[in-house]
């Protein structure tokens, strides 16, 4: 069986290498993916959040997708496409002696084809949703495929599933339909002065109002949809989807049978304030429906890195469509991926008047006990204006070592950052000796697609904290902390609701393997060998 083999080929080979990243479950991954080539059995792998980050486990696939007989599409980002192109598939294909074609594309490349596809997820997507009546432009059923990269899977179709119409899309449905310009000019200046009279908040985004709804449902009345350019048609269908106002949405205990509510599309809009230009944005309320047919047409295996702290991962499976398949999930090195956590025992709550003052102290104390470290330090704040006025602060104290959103960073530099860029960057970043977190990376309700999508779960009388909150916030610890296990680094988590609310201690579990300190010891910094000098 194909287990067997690749099982003694990669064993062989490793076994030969030389300065090779090891990871002790190569030959078991290995192995699960070979049974799910030969059976069809679709299967979920959860690799762990630092080897996810290093990126050690693809050895252990590309050997099964290499050895199977048949075609395999793996679907992965492009930077670890590139990877798979450069280091793991050169490297076992010299080992195995395989010359299995080697294919990157936007189409399969035909019937006979025996090799692996590497494609983005963007392409795969719309290979599995567009032009559904053209089968040459589809993927074939049945060809196993491989999907590296899962934590982003949600996103990634969030993304694709999204329509945007913009100013240029104005300018063409003008064009399309010119008999109706007035009423096209009409409902843009209604929109653009509704949207204009809105606060600021820092992510310049905002729901539609009924208003603004009954405005654009208006204008869509009085055109034919054949008459429509094609985005304003994606962007009509979906729009009227589920079509519930976004008040009545929010206000869901107002409905007598909430149950049987229909699922209402996401409806948006971003501004450019100082352009005075909007973004009209729209998006199916969930994704379950979308991609449930696609795991009916193939073997599928999802590899992530910490999708949640269950094997069996049933929170992401019903968000994602996914039934009955094989899940696994690897234990952490304990030995070589701990790391040093400081919560203080005493310290404000992040929604009290006093939390900004004693958070920007507690990073003055830290980093001055760090300052004898040649590595850098990261600081992860989501709230938008104590990032500014942090930055500004440790500037005038610690100078030019300081950068907000920088990516030239010196060897001891200090990065203030979102989470967002943190996670953009992280892979081009020094690995940071200290990570400071300011707040856990809960979703703020005050952001108005969070508010949305946590009034879909209301809507249902789902737990919307268990449900979409918490594992958001447990994934995005774990992959930014995933660096710092590099060099079994220092993370404080300044966020006392890990140790005085019901959920700490399934934060603290995400966050293992780990030594939890509630004290500042001025050797925490020290090298080894300053310790044992002091001893």
């Amino acid at each position: 069986m194909i287990e067997a083999e690749v099982h003694l080929s990669l064993h062989n080979f490793l076994k030969r290498q030389v300065g090779f990243p090891s990871w002790h479950h190569h030959l078991t991954m290995a192995r699960l993916v070979a049974r799910a080539l030969r059976v069809g059995r679709s299967a979920l792998i959860q690799v762990g959040a630092a080897c996810g980050f290093q990126g050690r486990y693809r050895t252990s696939f590309v050997a099964s997708a290499l050895m199977w007989q048949g075609p395999v599409i793996i679907v992965a980002p492009d930077s670890v496409k590139q990877s798979l192109l450069k280091v793991e598939i050169p490297r076992l294909q010299e080992w195995l002696q395989i010359d299995k074609p080697i294919r990157i594309g936007d189409s399969f490349p035909g019937n006979n084809f025996q090799g692996l596809l590497l494609i983005s997820p963007q392409t795969w997507l719309k290979l599995q949703l567009d032009n559904q009546d053209n089968l040459q432009n589809n993927l074939p059923d049945g060809i196993p495929t491989i999907i590296d990269g899962i934590d982003d899977l949600e996103n990634w179709v969030r993304q694709y599933l999204t329509i945007t119409i913009d100013s240029q899309d104005w300018e063409q449905l003008m064009l399309a339909c010119p008999h109706q310009g007035d009423k096209i000019r009409g409902a843009r200046v209604h929109l653009t002065r509704d949207f204009f009279q809105h606060p600021a908040n820092p992510y310049e985004c905002y729901l539609l109002s009924e208003d603004d709804e009954e405005v654009l449902s208006r204008l869509f009345s009085e055109f034919i949809p054949e008459q429509l350019p094609e985005k304003w048609q994606k962007f009509s269908k979906v729009f009227q989807s589920g079509n519930q106002s976004i008040n009545s949405l929010l206000n869901y205990e107002k409905h007598s049978e909430k149950s049987n509510l229909p699922a209402s599309s996401l409806k948006w809009v971003t501004i450019a304030r100082r352009q005075g230009l909007f973004s009209l944005h729209c998006a199916p309320g969930e994704v379950a429906s979308t991609l449930s047919p696609i795991w009916q047409r193939q073997p599928v295996v999802l590899i992530g890195s910490a999708i949640e702290p269950e094997t069996e991962a049933p929170i992401f499976r019903q968000q994602m469509g996914l039934n009955d398949l094989t899940c696994l999930k690897f234990s952490s090195d304990s030995q070589a991926e701990a790391i040093s956590l400081y919560v203080p025992n005493q310290f404000p709550l992040p929604n009290t008047p006093e939390y900004q003052a004693a958070f920007i102290n507690k990073v003055r104390s830290l980093l001055c006990l760090s300052a004898t470290s040649s590595g850098s330090t990261v600081i992860l704040i989501g709230d938008v204006p104590l990032k500014s006025r942090t930055g500004a602060i440790l500037a005038s104290e610690f100078g030019s070592r300081v950068q907000v959103e920088k990516t030239c960073l010196e060897d001891n530099g200090i990065l203030i950052s979102g989470w967002e860029y943190w996670r953009e960057y992280q892979k081009v970043l020094p690995t940071p000796e200290l990570l400071i977190i300011a707040t856990l990376p809960l979703p703020s309700l005050e952001h108005p697609l969070v508010s949305l999508r946590v009034a879909h779960y209301k809507k249902t009388h789902q737990d919307w904290f268990r449900l979409y909150l918490l594992p958001q916030a447990l994934k995005e610890l774990q992959r930014a902390i995933a660096p710092v296990r590099e060099n079994q680094g220092i993370v404080a988590l300044l966020d006392t609701r890990v140790i005085n609310r019901s959920y700490g201690a399934q934060i603290l579990t995400a966050l293992s393997p780990m030594a939890r300190i509630n004290y500042l010891d001025p050797d925490l910094f020290a090298s080894e060998d300053e310790q044992r000098s002091w001893e």
